[in-house]
């Protein structure tokens, strides 16, 4: 099984300049793969994710993107997202080139990069005005009835960065309980690196579970609580009140700054980040 700690996945698959998904709907997010990869300074990724949310936020105010590609983003029932935005309204920490879809839109992007086609098909956009914000939004005519349906680009990042309850010894992942786009995402990458809680033996799926097999993932890392804050459906509950303390940690610049600094510069690993957040009273 391809194990690696989440520093030597990190090293060896993701690169300057890769187009990285790191993708969880609201439910297993990769933040931990996120910081590791503010660790180690990578510059101008083009950034893929159906709700960039508090992760983006991060990786794109530490400098690490100069593109995204996205459906949604903000800060979950609090606010803006307000590194992303200052990236688009001021270019700090540098200007950030968006690519903006409707939710259906991006999953019609990754069925189609799954699926190896040459674009991703649906009824939406037509009496919007998203298309004329995004060239890449345009429309074919069916060869059966002549309707115009909209049509996307497929989405085929470098390497899709995801976390998950377990993988088995084999390389094997699991995962339960909401999903989003994660399947389609993995199928589409040229590359997967996963973050599991737990390495076990046999997997016991439940039903409606997803199972990416072995022969898709490039490499697994076991970081326990990789996801903080947002959660993993059997080990731990959203952190609802660092999302709402986020908000005013991401308004300001310096504070934001002092703050990647403090837990994630300053840190070696995820086992570390969660002890220096301990050690300043925050509970995760």
């Amino acid at each position: 099984m391809p194990v690696a700690t989440l520093r030597e996945a990190i090293e060896e698959h993701v690169h300057d300049g890769d187009m990285v998904a790191l993708e969880g709907f609201t439910h297993l997010i990769p933040f931990a793969a996120g910081h590791e990869i503010i660790r180690q300074r990578r510059r101008h990724l083009h950034l893929v994710r159906m709700t960039p949310d508090l992760l983006y936020d991060q990786m794109i105010g530490a400098g690490c993107a100069d593109h995204l590609t996205f459906s949604w983003g903000g800060n979950p029932g609090v606010g803006s997202a307000h590194r992303v935005r200052e990236a688009i309204e001021k270019s700090w920490p540098q200007p950030l080139q968006v690519h903006e879809h409707s939710h259906a839109g991006m999953a019609a992007a990754y069925v189609a990069g799954a699926s190896r086609l040459p674009f991703g098909l649906l009824r939406g956009y037509f009496g919007t005005d998203l298309a004329t914000v995004n060239p890449d939004i345009r429309s074919v005519a069916c060869p059966y009835t002549g309707e115009q349906i909209a049509t996307v680009p497929p989405l085929n990042p470098d390497v899709t960065i995801l976390h998950a309850q377990k993988a088995d010894l084999e390389g094997n992942v699991l995962m339960s309980g909401i999903v989003g786009a994660q399947k389609e995402a993995a199928l589409a990458a040229k590359r997967l690196v996963v973050t599991v809680e737990e390495i076990v033996e046999r997997l016991d799926a439940p039903m409606n579970s997803v199972v990416l097999p072995a022969w898709v993932v490039s490499a697994v890392a076991c970081v326990p609580g990789g996801a903080w804050p947002s959660y993993a459906r059997g080990y731990y509950a959203r952190d609802n009140a660092f999302c709402i303390a986020w908000d005013e940690i991401s308004r300001d610049r310096e504070r934001f700054a002092a703050w990647i600094e403090r837990y994630v510069y300053g840190t070696r690993n995820h086992r570390e980040f969660v002890q220096a957040l301990r050690a300043d009273g925050v509970s995760l």
